[in-house]
């Protein structure tokens, strides 16, 4: 089908039609009453388009009228369901909500009025294209000077086909680019306004965040639950004995439960469920994540200073994750290795320090710039602090300070 003809087969051309039309029922009701549509003058038409404009500029006032008409544009003037046209749904860019400003007021009060002047004139050249077509054709009984036409072309009848069909395609051009026009106004004058876009901005920021947020709980989470697993599989078959299997297999249950629980906790939020998510894990509970690392078979040497159950929620639980995601990354690339950590805790902040020798270049290990130490550095910068990761006089360093204030 030619490109041109294609607007004519899609069902939103015509709802577009029948959105214009309907902005000016308003003004033939009031005209109706006063002055009449029967033979109305030029001054009489005046009266049509122009009485019923400060009924409609007090409608916008009511900031509900901004969303009924947004709710309206959006079903008539854009292309959906019922364009019947695969692929051709588009977004209306068009707001669904109430005037929240005098300026969103303002803009509803020119999109009636708009409506208003563009549906009077789309009926009276609607009336004037079909009528002369109509006329042309000798179709029209009443006598020339009652027929209500503004101009008369000379000759009707069969013969007059060829013209009458010419304003036939005017109309249809009409109704196409006025809608097409209609639909841009829409997005002009009920779009969101500033204030809409800018929260729009940033609930899709604080979605992206939740959703790096949750990634990076699995990652870690379940990531070092695996880690640990993989390690103990592996040194318990080399041992060969069956009391190191055993604590193994209980080092690797005691860590995937813990994964479950950060597992199902994760979920629960995902889900907004109801019931009371347990609370997140803490450095308080760090305990956990270093017996995990020694019954891999790192030594872990640690040494604490200051008062780590008082820090700040957001900075114990991060702090936690990021322990988790260093012990992790050593046993993954280095194996149960000699590790040290230190960990002080002042008024101000908390330094964090985890060391531990470099594999040696047999091991084959060929990079650690994962995702993980990415998170570290990523949970660091959204506290205010600072991590840095890499090697450091012959060993592996994760360092990290958090600001406490």
């Amino acid at each position: 089908m030619p490109g041109f003809l294609r607007p004519l087969t899609r069902a939103v051309t015509y709802t577009r039609f029948l959105h214009i039309l309907l902005g000016s029922v308003v003004a033939w009701v009031i005209g109706a009453i006063y002055p009449g549509l029967s033979s109305p003058t030029f001054a009489d038409w005046l009266l049509i388009v122009v009485v019923p404009v400060p009924l409609l500029v007090a409608a916008a006032m009511v900031p509900a009228t901004r969303r009924a008409e947004g709710l309206q544009a959006r079903l008539m003037l854009f292309p959906g369901p019922h364009a019947r046209v695969e692929g051709e749904e588009q977004d209306a860019g068009v707001s669904e909500a109430p005037s929240a400003s005098w300026r969103d007021r303002a803009r509803t009060a020119v999109w009636l009025v708009l409506r208003l002047e563009s549906g009077c004139a789309m009926a009276l050249l609607t009336g004037q294209l079909l009528g002369t077509s109509l006329a042309l054709l000798g179709a029209a009984d009443d006598a020339p000077e009652d027929d209500g036409l503004l101009f008369r072309i000379p000759g009707h009848g069969w013969g007059a086909l060829p013209l009458s069909a010419l304003f036939v395609l005017a109309e249809l051009a009409v109704i196409v680019y006025s809608g097409r026009l209609m639909a841009l106004a829409a997005r002009r004058l009920l779009g969101p306004s500033p204030a809409e876009r800018l929260a729009a901005l940033e609930e899709r920021t604080e979605q992206l965040l939740e959703r790096n947020r949750i990634a990076r709980e699995l990652h870690d989470s379940i990531g070092h639950a695996l880690t640990v697993a993989v390690v103990q599989a592996g040194a318990a078959r080399a041992a060969a004995d069956p009391a190191f299997t055993e604590r193994a297999l209980e080092a690797v249950e005691e860590t995937g439960r813990a994964a479950l629980e950060d597992l199902e906790r994760v979920l629960r939020v995902l889900r907004e469920d109801e019931k009371p998510v347990s609370g997140r894990p803490t450095l308080a509970d760090a305990e956990r994540l270093l017996d995990s690392a020694r019954a891999s078979g790192a030594k872990v040497d640690v040494a604490v200073t200051g008062p780590v159950e008082r820090l700040p929620g957001p900075v114990s639980r991060e702090g936690y994750r990021m322990l988790q995601e260093a012990l992790t990354n050593v046993l993954r690339h280095s194996g149960p290795v000699p590790v040290r950590l230190r960990i002080a805790v002042d008024d101000a902040r908390i330094v964090m320090n985890v060391r531990n020798p470099l594999p040696p270049p047999s091991a084959g290990v060929t990079g650690r710039g994962g995702s993980g130490l990415r998170g570290i550095r990523e949970r660091a910068t959204l506290l205010g602090g600072r991590a840095t990761t890499g090697p450091d006089d012959g060993e592996w360093q994760v360092h990290v300070e958090l600001p406490l204030v």
